[in-house]
């Protein structure tokens, strides 16, 4: 079973910074890709930004130009920085690894932006 722990959420005023990271139990080499979603109160959960083992990003056109997905194989750490925080980024924002049937999630961790 792989763990995924995500870790550096908080509570931030709008216009700031945070950066998120997810610590894997294993090799994040052995996933095809890794991501991060989030979800809000009555909302569904939203892809935010993933990364693939050939380092190609993908952005949910809400944060592009300001959150950046980035990882670090040798930590087997992925991390999304989130610069120009707005209220609307509040969520609960979850990692996620992909394997060729399935995948897995961690915890989740809260971001909270006010205003």
């Amino acid at each position: 079973q792989v763990q995924l722990v995500e870790s550096g959420g908080g509570q931030v005023q709008a216009g700031g910074s945070l950066r998120l990271s997810c610590a894997a139990s294993r090799s994040i080499l052995s996933f095809l890709s890794m991501g991060w979603y989030r979800q809000a109160p009555g909302n569904q959960r939203e892809l935010v930004a993933s990364i693939t083992n050939g380092d190609s990003t993908n952005y949910a056109d809400s944060v592009k130009g300001r959150f950046t997905i980035s990882r670090d194989n040798a930590k087997n750490t992925v991390y999304l920085q989130m610069n120009s925080l707005k209220p609307e980024d509040t969520a609960v924002y979850y990692c996620s690894a992909r394997i060729n049937i399935g995948g897995f999630w961690g915890q989740g961790t809260q971001v909270t932006v006010s205003s």
